[in-house]
């Protein structure tokens, strides 16, 4: 399966290229000429994943790691090397599919939404750019290659939430993105160098080989602080995974993200950038079950705090986008639970299988919701709910399609969402019961917030549109992708996961759980019924309960004051207890002594600098002197 390799490099080509001489090109060129490039791409990535799971991925009963290229890059000792190469097993296979499947709609999509932009040509090599990254990341054959492109793909996020370089608001919201990010990454970068230090290796085969015994084995006795050195490392590790994956405290700079293009938001910030750390964690999951489980139970809080807090928020937000960006945290947050109450090994593992489950067809729905709000964007050039109404009547593609993807991440059956999120709800249930009623409230919250989103947006009241500004639908280079996302979102909960992806690579069967079920499904429909009654047409009714509930709404309302919060802490804290010390060390210290050394330097040949004077009378007279002075030495010694 080496043509697997074809997969990255076309990506890299296409960024080169039109990073290169895409400003020689008619804009719509660059754009055809991207989008071509990613559909070989996808049709590639289709190939590997059948190829892998139909014809070589089995031996026996077990899925297998294939390693199709690889090569040495750097050696450090006889064991510690890094190399550069693509592993395919079930997960990353999956994560082929979906990644290419996503950018293509994006790409095409973009034809439509972008055009006319100023930098059209820069925007799908930033892209191209960006597909390569996150292919790179999730074909890592090793913890360091993926941190190379994890970190790549800070750069690519970094340039496309900035893309709009000449608002100062895209500009902040980029700069908030990578200096968070890069905060995380340090915990990440720490928590690969004690990892690697004890176990001799970078290469997730053999981290995760034999139970991660090898692992165990490698940390015994080694604590810090009353915790072991196992724990730090692995908790070290997802803290890089919870600031790309914006979870509690380090998802501030998600929401902010949205300044960017809304195809970018669908792209980088709900399908596969956000989704880096929980691939991260299930790719260690056997290190972190049998090496460090309390990390796992870690995980399973934070993640059950995050679902739950952003959940809040989003009922409160205004702007469309942001709506959205905090339905991502939430619904990132219940894959990231789901890998944390996952035990190991057949329906033991289920929230393993759930969590990569819920991964897959959250992509394909929650793209279709950035991409049907872009549409909604560019029809009314607005982002405020206040400004939309009624657009059922000009938008009817829009409309459907929208409301399919509000149906599958309602958890509402047979769309998808239902599938993948009754056996998250179902693996709490059975292991955390706390957890599953906190997510089972959670799953409650998105149904009615995205239905208030819904109607807001295609209903609520008789809002009229002059002749001049009057809503349409959008072109074709649009339409197609929500189409075909939309059968995503329908049908894609209907694959039998089980049997292709799980925590230990064998496969097993799984049944619908159907007091989990049913309990789930009436939380939906009651958010559903609560939206329904209160926005489906306009009235003073939301207003009076948010009135009623005084401070929390409002606290809800400015996302609980986490950014001034973050500012007061950098401010204060960072700023002037940290920097400010460091900075006077820096110019008193450091730049003290070596503007010492300097000015003793410069002195010390002010002294002698008249020795080399240029006069012939006085070199004469320093022979002289010399010469007698080596003569009484002789003489006497």
């Amino acid at each position: 399966m080496e043509y697997s390799l074809f997969i990255l490099i076309a990506p890299f080509f296409l960024f080169l290229v039109l990073g290169l001489l895409g400003m020689k090109m008619q804009p719509k060129v660059a754009g055809i000429i991207g989008t071509a490039g990613m559909g070989l791409c996808a049709i590639c990535a289709y190939a590997v994943a059948y190829q892998y799971f139909f014809q070589t991925g089995k031996a026996g009963e077990e899925w297998q790691q294939l390693i199709p290229v690889n090569f040495e890059w750097l050696r450090f000792t006889e064991y510690l090397h890094i190399d550069l190469g693509i592993l395919l097993d079930p997960i990353s296979v999956m994560m082929l599919a979906v990644i290419t499947t996503v950018s293509l709609m994006v790409h095409i999509y973009s034809l439509g939404y972008m055009h006319g932009e100023t930098g059209f040509q820069r925007y799908y090599a930033l892209l191209s750019l960006f597909s390569f990254s996150m292919l790179g990341l999730v074909v890592a054959t090793n913890i360091f290659q993926m941190y190379i492109f994890w970190e790549l793909v800070g750069v690519s996020s970094y340039s496309l939430i900035g893309f709009y370089y000449t608002k100062p608001s895209a500009v902040s919201a980029s700069k908030k993105a990578f200096i968070v990010t890069r905060f995380a990454d340090l915990g990440f970068l720490i928590g690969i160098l004690i990892l690697s230090y004890y176990t001799k290796t970078f290469d997730f085969g053999t981290l995760t080989a034999n139970h991660a015994e090898l692992v165990t084995n490698s940390f015994a006795g080694g604590t810090f602080m009353g915790l072991s050195l196992a724990t730090w490392a692995l908790a070290l590790i997802f803290m890089g995974g919870a600031g790309k994956s914006a979870m509690f405290p380090l998802h501030i700079w998600l929401p902010d993200a949205m300044e960017g293009p809304t195809p970018v938001s669908a792209l980088i910030h709900a399908a596969t950038m956000v989704v880096a750390g929980v691939f991260l964690v299930a790719r260690l999951f056997p290190v972190y079950f049998f090496a460090a489980p309390d990390v796992l139970t870690l995980i399973a809080y934070v993640g059950t705090f995050t679902a739950l807090f952003a959940a809040i928020i989003a009922i409160t937000q205004t702007d469309i986008k942001r709506v959205l960006a905090f339905s991502t945290i939430s619904q990132i947050a219940y894959m990231m639970v789901a890998l944390g109450v996952s035990d190991y090994g057949g329906h033991d593992g289920l929230g393993y299988m759930a969590s990569m489950f819920h991964l897959f067809t959250h992509a394909f729905f929650k793209a279709l919701l950035f991409l049907g709000a872009g549409s909604v964007i560019h029809a009314v050039h607005s982002n405020e709910m206040s400004q939309m109404g009624n657009l059922r009547k000009y938008m009817p593609v829009t409309n459907i399609t929208f409301a399919i993807a509000c149906l599958a991440i309602a958890g509402i059956p047979p769309f998808s969402g239902f599938f993948s999120k009754d056996e998250i709800l179902a693996a709490a249930f059975h292991n955390h019961p706390l957890i599953f009623w906190t997510l089972w409230a959670v799953a409650g919250l998105t149904a009615f917030y995205m239905w208030r989103l819904y109607y807001c947006i295609f209903w609520n009241g008789n809002k009229t549109y002059s002749e001049h500004h009057k809503p349409h639908e959008s072109p074709w280079t649009m339409a197609v992708p929500l189409i075909i996302l939309a059968v995503f979102s329908v049908f894609s909960g209907l694959i039998p996961f089980a049997g292709f992806i799980s925590s230990d690579n064998m496969p097993f069967h799984t049944h619908i759980d159907w007091l989990v079920a049913s309990l789930s499904i009436g939380i939906g429909v009651t958010g559903i019924a609560v939206a329904t009654v209160l926005y489906l047409r306009k009235s003073n009714r939301p207003a009076e309960i948010a009135q009623s509930l005084g401070g929390l709404y409002r606290a809800a309302l400015h996302k609980f004051y986490l950014d001034e919060i973050w500012m007061w802490f950098t401010q204060t804290v960072i700023f002037k207890y940290i920097c400010m010390p460091i900075a006077w060390f820096d110019r008193h210290i450091i730049d003290g002594a070596m503007n010492g050394l300097a000015w003793t330097t410069q002195k010390s040949a002010d002294s002698v600098k008249g020795l080399q004077s240029g006069q012939v009378q006085f070199y004469a007279w320093v022979f002289v002197a010399g010469s007698v002075l080596i003569a009484v030495l002789v003489l006497f010694l």
